[in-house]
């Protein structure tokens, strides 16, 4: 959009657009993902209702993701939630929730430009994960998530299904934690434990 005396305002991108990787597993950056984070009483049935209302997904039992319709929501501490949705749907679902809490206390913000979001699929997605996190993945189920590290990166990780895990991390860290999985992921690297 060009303006008179302004200049054409940039387009969103993701943090590294069409990176991948392929070895044991292929390691991909995402691309553009809507992400707002929540901050509430994840026990209020108003809030639940918000959630739901947003999203099409309830609001997840601890350490567990919910998804529907594309659209999903991440526990990520006792009073904190990652609501995923389109990226051009992120300020619209904080509109939305501030518009049904009124008066209600909570925190809701449109985080998606500070977050790099990558997959990690095949038949080895696990040993990838297991390689550089401290997480027993031979007991991770899909429909999980765990906040974390991997090698030196905070990040949050969840599996889909079997084979297909999601990784979000600051995007500050989207060139190492690239790095670090296409590494974990190289060729002949695999040591069949899961």
């Amino acid at each position: 959009m060009t303006l008179k005396g302004r200049s054409k305002m940039s387009e969103a991108r993701s943090a590294l657009p069409g990176a991948t990787f392929e070895g044991i597993a292929k390691v991909a950056e995402a691309g553009l993902k809507g992400m707002v984070t929540f901050r509430g009483d994840l026990g209020n049935a108003k809030i639940k209702s918000a959630i739901k209302a947003v999203t099409g997904a309830a609001v997840p039992k601890q350490r567990a993701v919910t998804t529907a319709g594309g659209k999903g929501v991440a526990w990520m501490s006792p009073d904190e939630l990652l609501l995923m949705v389109p990226h051009a749907e992120a300020d619209a679902t904080v509109e939305a929730l501030a518009k049904a809490l009124k008066g209600q206390h909570f925190m809701a913000e449109n985080v998606s430009d500070a977050r790099a979001v990558f997959t990690v699929t095949g038949a080895h997605a696990r040993e990838v994960i297991g390689k550089l996190a401290p997480v027993d993945m031979s007991r991770f189920e899909a429909g999980e998530i765990r906040r974390t590290r991997i090698a030196q990166v905070a990040a949050a990780f969840w599996m889909a299904e079997d084979g297909t895990i999601t990784v979000v991390c600051f995007r500050s860290g989207a060139e190492y934690m690239f790095g670090t999985l296409s590494v974990a992921a190289q060729a002949g690297s695999e040591v069949g434990v899961y």
